[in-house]
């Protein structure tokens, strides 16, 4: 089986450096990429063609909201699992409403490998502790 491919958009190094060093201790996954702002991230997901982008919501010169529409609008097979320290719901939404398949805040971000794989499962995964919103 082949691994499952993951862009890492996170704006902070040392952040997508934990992320990497996380996954990269499953031969069921494969960092292809690392985007440190919004802009980044879109024209890598293009080019990659991840399975999985790990988005950050507050990212420079695009945010991680927009830089998940755009992705999906160009790459409908992409997944993108937000990844973020904002819990507010008003944030679950405007990622839902993006096209996201997931939502993490950092706190929980110990599932990441599992929400990975339930997402390219095609199950939604939240935050433990995060009442996963209705999906349309």
């Amino acid at each position: 089986m082949n691994p499952i491919t993951v862009l890492l958009a996170e704006d902070h190094q040392i952040v997508r450096a934990g992320l990497r060093t996380m996954l990269g201790g499953s031969p069921d996954f494969k960092v292809i990429g690392e985007a440190e702002n919004g802009l980044q991230a879109v024209a890598m997901a293009a080019s990659l063609c991840p399975d999985v982008v790990v988005m950050d919501i507050s990212m420079p010169l695009l945010d991680g909201i927009e830089a998940t529409r755009q992705i999906l609008q160009h790459s409908a097979a992409a997944k993108v699992l937000v990844l973020t320290c904002h819990p507010d719901s008003s944030f679950i939404e405007q990622a839902r409403a993006a096209g996201a398949a997931g939502y993490l805040t950092k706190d929980t971000a110990t599932v990441l490998p599992d929400a990975i794989r339930g997402i390219c499962r095609g199950a939604p995964f939240f935050s433990p502790g995060h009442s996963p919103l209705k999906i349309s």
